[in-house]
C-alpha cells in the first residue's frame, strides 16, 4: 500500500478529521489522566505527530510521539506516563527536551496485520532523527500478553524459535531495529471509581481484590469498600537509534 506520511505541523488542516479514525483500544485505555493531558495539547507537539494517508487521502493510521526531559541514563519505571508528564511540563516551562518517546501507534482496524505497523514505527523513528534526536524511545504495550498473572518481565523474555519475541508488537519493534531495554512496571496508571470501571468494562466490580479485565495486561485492583479501582499497566521500553 502506498502511504503519504505527514506531520500535523505540515498539514494542520488534518486536525479537523484527525479524531474520526476508528481504533481498537479497549474503552478503559481511553481514561488515563496523564495521557488525556497530552491528547488535549497536540498543538504543542504537532511536529511529533504523524498522519498516514492512503492514495485517496483517507487517514488509515496515525502515530504520536512526545519530546521530553530525561535526566538519567536509566529509563524510568513510570514509562508512558513519565514521558508524557515530563513532555507537558517541558512545554509549559519552556525547557529544551533531550529525548523523544513514542506515545501511540493506531492503525485502522481493517488494516491491522498488513505490515503497516513496522513502516510506521520506522517513520516515527526517522521523524525523531529529522528533529535532531539520537534515538526514539518507546514504552511498548505488548498486547499479545493474555495471562494477566504472568509477570511482564517473564513475558517480554519469551522468544520464538527464530529468536524474535513471541509478542507481536515487541516483534515489530525488534524487526524495525529496536532493542528491548527494560520493563516499566508502572508505565500507565488508570484510576477510577467502581462506577466508572463498571461503565468502561461492563463488569460488576463489587468485590475487593484483583479483577481480570479483557484487554488488560495485569489485574485491575478493586477496593469495593471505598468505591475505587486502579489499573497499573506494565510496558517494555525499547530503544531505536536514529542515526542522527
Amino acid at each position: 500500500m502506498h502511504l503519504e506520511i505527514v506531520t500535523l505541523a505540515e498539514r494542520p488542516d488534518l486536525m479537523d478529521t484527525f479524531w474520526d479514525m476508528e481504533t481498537s483500544w479497549p474503552e478503559f485505555m481511553k481514561h488515563d489522566p496523564i495521557g488525556n493531558g497530552y491528547y488535549a495539547s497536540l498543538e504543542h507537539f504537532a511536529d511529533f505527530v504523524l498522519v498516514c494517508l492512503d492514495d485517496t487521502g483517507r487517514q488509515v493510521a496515525k502515530a504520536h510521539s512526545v519530546p521530553f526531559r530525561l535526566d538519567d541514563e536509566e529509563l524510568p519505571e513510570a514509562g508512558w506516563d513519565f514521558a508524557i508528564r515530563s513532555g507537558l511540563l517541558a512545554a509549559l516551562r519552556g525547557e529544551e527536551p533531550n529525548a523523544v518517546s513514542a506515545v501511540e501507534i493506531a492503525i485502522e482496524p481493517g488494516l491491522q496485520g498488513t505490515g503497516l505497523s513496522g513502516r510506521i514505527v520506522g517513520a516515527l523513528r526517522d521523524n525523531a532523527g529529522r528533529l535532531g534526536f539520537s534515538e526514539l524511545l518507546a514504552p511498548v504495550r505488548p498486547n499479545g500478553k493474555t495471562d494477566v498473572h504472568e509477570s511482564m518481565r517473564a513475558y517480554a523474555a519469551r522468544t520464538r524459535d527464530d529468536g524474535l519475541p513471541v509478542d507481536p508488537w515487541l516483534r515489530v519493534h525488534v524487526r524495525a531495529g529496536g532493542r528491548l531495554d527494560r520493563v516499566a512496571p508502572r508505565s500507565m496508571v488508570i484510576p477510577g471509581t467502581v462506577e466508572e470501571w463498571r461503565e468502561w468494562t461492563g463488569l460488576p466490580f463489587d468485590t475487593t481484590g484483583p479483577v481480570v479485565v479483557p484487554g488488560a495486561l495485569a489485574p485491575v485492583m478493586c477496593d469495593a469498600e471505598h468505591g475505587t479501582a486502579t489499573y497499573v499497566e506494565p510496558n517494555v521500553w525499547v530503544r531505536h537509534p536514529t542515526g542522527a
